[in-house]
């Protein structure tokens, strides 16, 4: 028998026995005989008037996919309840950590928990959980810093270029954009970069440049640049002009020459005109102070 003539009769209550045992056998009798049983419960505004049998089914048509989602409620809750507790956990975690950075021209000396200490270079973050550090010691690096471990202590320093793990030691880590390095002036460092892993002695270097990996050997004890002079080995000459400006807080504009080109030598932090001399002679070029914050150096020599 058609559904709706079954249901229209039901609603007049019209059916026979024979149309009330089919009626009966649909799938969703039940549904129908709970809508109306609700239905009974609902007090009706003086502005309706569901009294026919199509009406009543546009309006039951209207509300069954309501229903249908009923079930989104409960799990909108309990994705609520989530976000907040991640959002808990990560403003607790984060609350937790020791950041410190040091601006242009700008170099400065911290303590870690277990009396390591940590020298960091100008322009450059170090960021550490200190009230977690006896469970995880580890550190992120963005920049350079000159580390002394103390004795029988481990610790990872993470840059977004290469992994130190080291035990006890004296080393300095330098990262900026493609540039990786590091330097061993005391005990053990192991170095990870990508697919890269060495171990460094004292008066060990590990560089990756470009992708490009070297080693190479140094016979200084301390990193030159705790000494306020900047040095560098077969290093191209645009490296050179940003460690420059952070160390002297100015802009530097090259004009004619091949950035590319390969410097090797260095500068001081304390004067700038002995600076500029030091690596422009060297490259044959030559510079001027334009204003204050402003240097020129072009290719040409006058």
């Amino acid at each position: 028998m058609d559904k709706d003539y079954l249901i229209e009769k039901w609603l007049k209550n019209e059916l026979t026995d024979a149309e009330k045992e089919a009626f009966e056998k649909l799938n969703d009798y039940q549904l129908h005989v709970d809508v109306l049983d609700h239905a009974k419960h609902f007090k009706a505004s003086n502005f309706s008037d569901v009294d026919d049998f199509n009406t009543f089914k546009e309006a039951y048509q209207d509300t069954t996919p309501i229903k249908k989602i009923d079930w989104f409620k409960p799990m909108l809750r309990m994705a609520s309840v989530l976000v907040i507790g991640f959002a808990i956990y990560f403003s607790f975690f984060y609350n937790n950590l020791t950041q410190i950075e040091t601006l242009v021209n700008q170099k400065s000396t911290i303590q870690l928990p277990d009396n390591s200490q940590v020298t960091l270079n100008a322009d450059s973050k170090l960021v550490y959980n200190k009230s977690n550090w006896e469970n995880k010691r580890t550190l992120e690096l963005d920049g350079e810093a000159y580390f002394k471990v103390a004795k029988g202590k481990t610790f990872d320093v993470v840059t977004s270029n290469g992994i130190v793990t080291v035990v006890g030691t004296e080393f300095n880590v330098k990262q900026r954009n493609d540039y990786f390095e590091v330097k061993c002036f005391e005990g053990i460092v192991r170095v990870t970069s990508d697919t890269i892993t060495r171990q460094l002695l004292a008066g060990d270097t590990y560089r990756v440049l470009n992708t490009i990996f070297t080693q190479d050997k140094i016979t200084y004890t301390v990193p030159q640049w705790t000494k306020n002079v900047s040095t560098f080995k077969a290093v191209p000459f645009s490296r050179v002009i940003l460690e420059f400006e952070r160390q002297y807080g100015v802009h530097v504009k090259v004009n004619n020459t091949d950035e590319k080109r390969l410097f090797s030598g260095g500068f001081t932090h304390n004067n700038i005109e002995n600076a500029l001399m030091s690596i422009t002679e060297p490259m044959d070029l030559n510079y001027k102070i334009s204003t204050p914050n402003q240097v020129v150096i072009n290719g040409n020599k006058k």
